[in-house]
């Protein structure tokens, strides 16, 4: 089994070193929003694409003209690899199968980042020594930027594929991806279990587990807002914004790691204890949408709807299905969707399908068959069986239900 895994550290550079990585993820940006207006003026001429040999024409044409000669200044690779993305994502927006959108132009300061491609030509240093020969942090050497220091929190294990250099919260990152091939693993478990995500509960699984809610977003919204409120009171892209945008930036940061750590704490319990998971297939993105309508047709209950929108965005449910999937391949488990209609409706026990089954929110109560749960519970259940049920055939499926 091959395995793929991308462990990130913190960086501790130099302002000199600050500098150089900003003009190069500047580069970066530069590269990708000038390539897309190209694309689209082909495009507006009915004149098809480029394709990435065609892009890479123009970035050297670009790095080697007077006009824009400072890209030659920083790193060609990330540079290269921006196309390379580029290319990919308008193949995947003309796609009638994909969801994807027409990719759009890139922000100063909105996920900066760069990849080496290439890791031969990056260097490492893990155990350095100072001149007195005490060791002092790793060093990692980047293209054009030279050696930076690193805070190593973890072992780099298996064989080096890509980097990337970030900058978030005001700090700069480096994510190495390695693989390594193990054998297969077997998990411990034999029992399988349904998940029903919602916002009273994170997860609630069929044998009665209820996780707490996400609440990082709700418990830090009024001291956003206020530091919001600073911002647009100061005169844009002054000293005093930059310093205020910087805040928010790091509030925004804190907020997506509190919901990472519970989300990765949830999903070990899960996949060290159950060999398969069954998750209903939500689409999170089209059940999030704005209830605002339109002048001609304007939505009902706005307000309402644009909660229970920060509400299921608190919880990261797709991040929850992502880290559950890859977990459970690790330990030798699966994870399986199912479609997620009449779940909450449908009893558990007889079968029977009827919107009055949930009087209340956290209840259910079979109208034919007096079958009373919790309701989320009872959903999980439904959410399990479905799964069970869709698998029967499937080869290394042979769980018992919890």
């Amino acid at each position: 089994m091959l395995i793929r895994k991308a462990v990130r550290y913190r960086l501790e550079t130099t302002p000199e070193q600050e500098n150089l990585m900003a003009r190069a993820v500047g580069c970066v940006r530069f590269v990708w929003n000038r390539a897309l207006a190209v694309q689209k003026s082909y495009l507006d001429h009915h004149c098809g694409t480029l394709n990435y040999a065609g892009l890479c024409e123009l970035l050297t044409s670009w790095r080697n003209s007077e006009a824009f000669g400072f890209l030659a200044e920083s790193p060609s690779m990330p540079q290269q690899q921006t196309l390379r993305y580029l290319t990919q994502a308008l193949k995947e927006a003309f796609n009638k199968n994909s969801a994807k959108n027409f990719p759009n132009f890139k922000k100063k300061f909105v996920h900066d980042s760069m990849r080496y491609p290439e890791p031969g030509h990056i260097h490492f240093d893990l155990n350095p020594v100072d001149r007195d020969g005490r060791k002092v942090l790793p060093k990692i050497f980047l293209p054009r930027i030279g050696w930076v220091k690193f805070r190593k929190s973890c072992i780099i294990g298996g064989e080096i594929r890509n980097v990337t250099v970030s900058r978030a919260g005001g700090h700069w990152y480096v994510a190495i991806q390695t693989e390594k091939e193990v054998p297969d693993p077997v998990h411990p478990s034999t029992t399988a279990v349904g998940g029903d995500r919602g916002v009273a509960n994170l997860l609630t699984l069929s044998d009665g587990t209820m996780f707490l809610p996400v609440t990082a977003y709700r418990d830090l919204e009024k001291k956003l807002a206020r530091e919001q409120r600073k911002l647009a009171h100061k005169v844009k892209f002054s000293a005093n914004w930059k310093k205020q945008k910087a805040k928010i930036t790091r509030l925004h940061q804190r907020i997506a790691e509190i919901r990472k750590n519970v989300l990765h704490q949830v999903s070990t319990t899960i996949s060290k204890n159950h060999a398969v998971v069954v998750l209903e297939d939500l689409k999170v993105r089209n059940m999030t949408a704005s209830a605002k309508g339109t002048v001609d047709k304007p939505g009902r209950n706005i307000r309402q709807k644009s909660g229970l929108n920060k509400s299921i965005l608190d919880q990261g449910w797709g991040l929850l299905k992502r880290i559950l999937d890859y977990k459970l391949q690790w330990a030798g488990g699966m994870l399986f969707l199912v479609n997620p209609a009449y779940t909450s409706q449908t009893c558990s026990v007889c079968g029977v399908v009827d919107a009055g089954n949930r009087p209340h929110q956290a209840v259910f109560h079979c109208l034919h068959c007096g079958h009373e749960a919790h309701a989320d519970v009872n959903a999980a259940q439904n959410i399990l069986a479905r799964g069970l049920q869709s698998t029967a055939g499937h080869a290394g499926v042979a769980c018992s239900p919890k």
